[in-house]
């Protein structure tokens, strides 16, 4: 006579870990791998901090293009001028009084 066992087949257990070893594994690429969410919110955070950095330099590329032009033969401010000579050069008119 045969006693019949309650022990549970070895195949299906091995079956169940590989699947849960796959399953864990596959998650844990989705979250924290190369293109995971971590990855994906970090990206995101660094393009918009670039483009804040794009927008402030093309800001002080326009406010140079202007003094620039300003200074130019073409079209010159006599203000600008006088401000950048004295700025540069320590120029001061006779009637001024410095402070240091």
């Amino acid at each position: 006579m045969n006693i019949p066992t309650s022990r549970p087949a070895i195949g299906a257990s091995l079956y169940f870990a590989l699947a849960f070893s796959l399953s864990a594994y596959f998650t844990f690429a989705a979250v924290q791998g190369d293109y995971g969410v971590f990855r994906q919110v970090q990206i995101k955070s660094e393009a918009e901090a670039l483009r804040a950095e794009r927008d402030q330099i093309a800001t002080e590329l326009a406010e140079m293009r202007n003094k620039t032009r300003r200074l130019s033969d073409g079209y010159l401010d006599l203000d600008l001028l006088d401000e950048q000579a004295r700025s540069t050069l320590g120029y001061v008119r006779a009637d001024e009084i410095v402070i240091r």
